[in-house]
């Protein structure tokens, strides 16, 4: 049984397949550049827009995060906006219920 988690996963071997060839690799690096920025320019465009731009955003950074390193430490910084948020809107909703102001930041 330990040998089975020794194996690399199927991902980790089609990723392996993918980088051994100069070409696949940059036309799979500008796939998910492409699919990455769209969602991520979705996101953008939802924030002034209904929808949730916010979700967007943090799933776009997250598809460009498997391939860019600086896309990955934008989504640490994404996810820490998101969970505030999250955090703030909790909140004004507990304080709306009990009937007390929100505090201001």
């Amino acid at each position: 049984m330990d040998m089975e988690k020794d194996r690399p996963g199927r991902m980790e071997r089609f990723q392996t397949r993918i980088r051994r060839n100069r070409a696949t690799h940059l036309a799979w690096r500008g796939g998910v550049l492409l699919v990455g920025g769209a969602v991520l320019a979705a996101g953008v465009v939802m924030m002034v827009t209904p929808g949730p731009g916010i979700l967007g955003i943090v799933l776009g950074l997250a598809i460009l995060a498997t391939e860019f390193a600086w896309a990955q430490s934008a989504l640490h910084r994404a996810r820490a906006s998101a969970d505030k948020a999250k955090e703030k809107a909790r909140q004004k909703a507990r304080s709306r219920r009990s009937g007390r102001r929100p505090a201001e930041d």
